[in-house]
């Protein structure tokens, strides 16, 4: 019986040994010349993805060297992709484009083209025409199968109608890293190049270097996003998105582009500069975010642009500094759809076009103990805040005011 009794106690004590246990999940690496994964392109980089998120998730790590992309790299729940920061490349081809060839309804599944030659299975396009370049009216999926000479079946449905007589057109055109009603992802120490000379436009609610469209628990950490032909990192519905120690630089559209109801989203020591647009970029009802210890430096329009219903958001300890228009810029909307209740505390906003203007109906905002003015001296002319009437509630305390005046 005490033989019996030691047994017992001894397969207790490993049960309980297991089940104390971290959860442990599989990890493979891709390589162009060693690895679980070969190849220098973005199908193996798929097909380990793949490969993980059918055993559930885990991670992929990414070797050293440049992988070329013809579609989006997509994620999915529980998935950790960890490159070599610096080392680790994913860069866009160049873009082939033609006209639509017939016309194309909303929810079609198919486009017809004029010069087929440039595409093939699996690569990533946008259609889109004259009236719909922006927002979510420009399409983007993936092509899946070959109809006819000049026929492709593609992944997703198209979002609106397109014709010919609007210049319709299907253009190579994705998201480089993208994930879309995903949980629990990590995105680490990749390169990642839009190659914006060579591809064409595409709207940031579509697209972006990184895009998220309704996800949570995202991290992106230490990746740098550069040269991309629309915005560099586009999160769209999300929640509690962390990203810290990035660079989103040298992109047509603008660095950073939270919207459409994200909230929750944690922004600190990234680096947004030399961009066409603006640094950060909060598009519609981004709420409850924070966005600290950041540089929005050197763009050509806002360093930080925020407008319709993008409230109770915080910026600590951020440098705003030498953007071609404002520092930070309000669009214009009215009080139903103003940007409620935001703070902004311990900024440097220096030398921008316009330190601060704010037009529209912006009510409760606080400025507290930031620098702002002009580094190169106006006599007082220029006016730290450019401020609507319509705007209520203005509070500002303790700043520091550089060759410029208050109001």
């Amino acid at each position: 019986m005490m033989k019996s009794f030691c047994i017992l106690f001894v397969m207790l004590g490993l049960v309980l040994k297991i089940s104390g246990a971290e959860l442990q999940r599989v990890e493979v690496t891709v390589g162009q010349e060693c690895g679980d994964f070969r190849g220098s392109d973005g199908r193996i980089l798929q097909a380990a993805v793949n490969y993980v998120r059918d055993l559930g998730g885990g991670t992929v790590r990414i070797k050293e060297g440049t992988y070329l992309m013809r579609d989006s790299l997509t994620l999915s729940d529980n998935i950790r992709i960890i490159g070599e920061p610096g080392k680790t490349v994913l860069v866009s081809c160049d873009a082939h484009q033609s006209a639509l060839a017939s016309s194309a309804g909303t929810n079609q599944y198919q486009v017809s083209v004029s010069d087929p030659s440039g595409f093939r299975i699996g690569d990533g396009i946008m259609v889109q025409d004259e009236n719909s370049m922006y927002g979510f009216s420009c399409s983007q999926a993936t092509i899946i199968s070959r109809i006819d000479e000049k026929t492709f079946g593609i992944s997703r449905p198209l979002s609106r109608d397109y014709e010919p007589k609007r210049k319709a057109k299907v253009t190579t055109a994705f998201p480089v890293v993208a994930a879309r009603g995903s949980k629990n992802i990590t995105i680490e120490g990749l390169v990642i190049d839009g190659n914006s000379e060579n591809m064409e436009y595409l709207t940031g609610c579509r697209g972006g270097g990184i895009y998220l469209l309704e996800c949570e628990d995202v991290m992106i950490r230490k990746c740098e996003v550069r040269n991309y032909d629309g915005d560099g990192i586009s999160f769209q519905t999300t929640q509690r998105v962390v990203i810290e120690d990035c660079e989103s630089h040298s992109h047509t559209g603008s660095g950073l582009h939270p919207g459409c109801g994200t909230e929750n989203a944690t922004v600190s020591k990234v680096s947004c500069h030399s961009n066409g647009g603006d640094g950060l970029f909060l598009c519609w009802n981004v709420k409850f975010s924070k966005f600290n210890n950041n540089d929005f430096s050197g763009n050509k329009r806002h360093g930080i642009s925020i407008g319709m219903k993008n409230s109770d958001n915080q910026f600590l300890v951020n440098a705003i500094k030498k953007n071609t228009k404002a520092g930070i810029f309000f669009r214009k909307q009215p009080e139903s759809n103003g940007a409620h209740r935001n703070v902004f505390k311990t900024n440097t906003i220096m030398d921008n076009g316009v330190p601060v203007e704010i037009q529209g109906a912006h009510n409760d905002l606080e400025f507290r103990k930031n620098a702002i003015g002009s580094s190169k001296g106006s006599n007082g002319e220029k006016k730290a805040f450019v401020v609507d009437p319509e705007s209520k509630g203005l509070a500002l305390e303790e700043n520091e005011f550089v060759n410029v005046e208050e109001r």
